[in-house]
This record gives C-alpha cells, structure tokens and sequence, in this order.
C-alpha cells in the first residue's frame, strides 16, 4: 500500500515536472517567435491593402499610418472595437484610405473585405481577406480566383451598390448571387461611409 502511494506521488511529481517545462518550452518559443510572426502578418496585410490602391500612387507605411473610427462608423462596418482605417498618402499629403469591412451576410457566414478608396470618394481597389462562400461558386468574389471585384473601380457615390438583379449596377455568377450582394453592399458602405467623413479623413496630420 505504502509502495502504491509512492509510485503514485513519483508519477504526479513526473507529470508536473513534464508540464512544467513544456509551459517553459511553449512560452521561450513564442517570446522568440513573437516578434518574427507578427512583423511576418502586418507585411501580409500591407501587401493586400496595397493591392487595393493604384500603383506607385502613395510612398508611406500604410499599417503605420492608422485613423480612429469612431464606436458609428465600425458599427456600420461591422468592426471590433478598436478597428482602424489606414491613410496613403503621397509626399505626406492624404490621397486616400484603405478600409476594412465585414459583410455579415455571405451565403456561408461573413466577408471580411479591404477597399482602397482615393482622395476623390472612387474606389481604387477591394480585396476579399476571408470568406466561407462555397468553393468554385461563391468563391469567384476572391480576386485571387476572379476578376469579378474589379467592377467596383472608378465607382463612388454615383452607383447603385446593389447587384443588378436587385436593380445595381454590378454583374453577379448565377447560382451566387447572395456572395456578390453582400460584398457590393459592404463596397458601397465604405463610400458612403468615405463621402459624410471625407474632410475629417482627408485632413490628418
């Protein structure tokens, strides 16, 4: 019985010792890698939010250049709290922003989406970040897979940001038209969003 207790102290004193150094393990590799990984995603996101402005059209650090949204214009949004745009500027005069926007409504659940929009209220760009549309239908909304978003350049103000089913202006895939309505809706937010803000946006130090 004596024996029995022993071994099972020695077997419980194992397992803390082993769990203790794969915390100390787990936590040195993250403090190392922190770093590494995190300067590894804001250089994947600036790429992206570099696609949707036009090339050579800004020289700064768009993930190091943020402006607050208010608690009004996330909600519209559908941001967290805390979500931020990011200004381009050119010789350090604003010539436009990159917005993100959720579209809450895709077939299969929410869009996430980057927009470019220029100085002059026109969108320049819209990247697709992360979607659960059905793979080879809904998925044409991903610029990597299809050149459908392109339609939304040049556009402000002026466009019906509605698909043409509903009376839009925008072409949607047959078979998927929920993907494309979410995502010209969620396009068309950050415009009008743009247009009521754009002195504030426009006038950053």
């Amino acid at each position: 019985m004596l024996n029995a207790a022993r071994q099972a102290r020695r077997s419980a004193l194992t397992l803390l010792v082993f769990a203790l150094v794969t915390t100390a393990v787990l936590a040195l590799t993250y403090a190392l890698t922190h770093d590494t990984v995190r300067a590894n995603e804001d250089a994947a996101r600036t790429r992206l939010m570099a696609q949707t402005l036009p090339e050579g059209s800004f020289d700064n650090n768009l993930i190091a250049d943020p402006v607050a949204l208010d608690q009004a214009q996330r909600q519209t949004l559908g941001l967290p709290e805390n979500a931020t745009a990011f200004i381009a500027r050119q010789d350090g005069k604003p010539v436009g922003l990159v917005f993100e926007s959720v579209a809450p409504n895709g077939y299969g659940g929410k869009i996430r989406l980057l927009v470019g929009i220029l100085a002059n209220g026109k969108v320049s760009g819209v990247r697709v970040i992360a979607h659960k549309e059905t793979p080879g239908l809904g998925d044409y909304i991903d610029h990597a897979k299809s050149r459908w978003s392109e339609q939304f350049t040049g556009k402000g103000m002026e466009a019906r940001w509605k698909v043409s089913k509903d009376g839009g202006d925008f072409d949607y895939m047959s078979g998927a038209t929920i993907s494309a309505r979410a995502v010209s809706a969620a396009v068309g937010r950050v415009v009008t969003l743009f247009d009521a803000n754009r002195r504030h946006f426009l006038a950053q130090p």
